[in-house]
């Protein structure tokens, strides 16, 4: 199964909560984190809301 490497490139504050829960759920939580996650469903809804936050690169 593939994987995703995502890194959060902008930062959380002043952001919605739920947003910033999701970058959380994630392992987001400063500008520069890296984590890779499996590519499912789950996680690509996940990075459908905060796309504007994150680079998304396949692993």
């Amino acid at each position: 199964m593939a994987n995703l490497k995502i890194k959060l490139v902008k930062s959380l504050n002043g952001r919605h909560d739920k947003h910033i829960a999701t970058a959380n759920s994630l392992g987001l939580r400063k500008i520069g984190n890296e984590t890779v996650q499996p590519d499912n469903v789950q996680t690509r809804g996940k990075i459908a809301q905060i796309g504007y936050l994150v680079k998304v690169t396949e692993e």
